[in-house]
């Protein structure tokens, strides 16, 4: 009886220790889909479809290709700061050198990239253990996260008190 005790300890001691196990990349759990309606993340949204001037110079179709009414985000949000969306992928153009410089203008901290993803990588891999103390449904994403939320109505009343014009907030009530 003594030894059976013990061994079904041991065996117990052996799937806790098991379930600590170093993992290179931890997904945060509980990140599901509540509700009836679609999920946002598969849908695509594309550009209005346009009847095209000359049908004979449409290009030939690539099976797993762009397609013409495919959203470009890149070249989208080059256009939305006043640069050029035909812009080569291959530098900064001449025409928008002098918008590149202005955002450099206090500094630009080299391989902030990869410095980003390993805070990221870090903050899941503290976040993404399971908890078996939790009782209900809880989302992991925003726990993990919830640290680097922006105040909107802090950061308002932070910029008024210095006298920062902020046009689009609404009026204090």
């Amino acid at each position: 009886m003594r030894k059976s005790q013990i061994l079904m300890l041991l065996l117990a001691a052996a799937v806790g220790l098991s379930a600590c196990g170093n993992r290179k990349d931890v997904k945060l759990r509980n990140f599901k889909k509540v509700g009836q309606g679609p999920n946002e993340f598969t849908i695509l949204p594309t550009k209005p479809l346009q009847a095209p001037e000359n049908f004979s110079a449409l290009p030939a179709p690539t099976p797993g290709g762009s397609n013409l009414v495919d959203q470009n985000p890149k070249a989208d949000g080059i256009a939305a700061l006043g640069g050029n969306p035909a812009t080569d992928a291959r530098g900064i153009s001449s025409v928008d050198a002098g918008l590149v410089n202005h955002a450099r203008r206090l500094g630009v901290t080299p391989g902030i990239r990869q410095t980003l993803a390993a805070e990221d990588a870090e903050i899941r891999r503290r976040h993404g253990r399971v908890n078996i103390l939790r009782i209900g449904p809880t989302d992991d994403y925003t726990n993990a996260y919830k640290r680097q939320w922006l105040n909107a109505d802090a950061e308002k009343a932070r910029l008024q008190r210095r006298g920062i014009w902020t046009p689009s907030s609404p009026p204090p009530e």
